[in-house]
């Protein structure tokens, strides 16, 4: 998508209990704070959910509600190498050196994002450590269990040049 390693970004949201989902543009998807202001012009009756795939390695979770945001970085090693993941953990305030004992997949921010749609943070926290998937299979597995997979799948299909 972008120089920044960017693969996809979209954002969903939810009116009368139906879901709607459109790509984030380039330029939402280079900083937190610019998807950030494209998200929280598609608030739903639960706000918005922001998603943003990187260099297939990791991604990025915006929840906005309202004025209030929330974030979550499925890979706190990301923020050695990607300004995005920098940003985000940032925005967490997270004081994070690479003498950190950090494990692979270990997610930064807030678990509990979903769970008002159903997934646990249990469940996203094992998502986020599962290495066997991809960051796009990650958020369609999300999707997948709050319900809008029916509409990422063919999305993807657009966003993601086969290889």
């Amino acid at each position: 998508m972008d120089q920044a390693g960017v693969d996809f970004a979209v954002v969903a949201w939810r009116e009368e209990g139906v879901w709607s989902l459109v790509p984030a543009p380039g330029s939402a998807a280079d900083s937190i704070e610019e998807l950030e202001e494209f998200a929280r012009l598609r608030q739903g009756e639960a706000g918005s959910l922001a998603f943003v795939s990187v260099a297939e390695e990791f991604f990025v979770v915006v929840r906005i509600q309202g004025l209030r945001t929330r974030l979550l970085l499925s890979d706190v090693n990301a923020v050695f190498d990607w300004a995005i993941a920098d940003e985000v953990a940032e925005r967490l305030d997270l004081d994070i050196d690479e003498e950190d004992d950090l494990q692979d997949g270990e997610p930064a921010g807030d678990l509990t994002l979903l769970a008002d749609f159903g997934l646990s943070a249990a469940d996203l926290d094992l998502l986020c450590a599962d290495l066997e998937l991809f960051p796009d299979e990650q958020i369609a597995a999300i999707a997948g269990k709050i319900g809008f997979s029916d509409l990422l799948a063919p999305m993807l299909d657009d966003l993601i040049p086969a290889s």
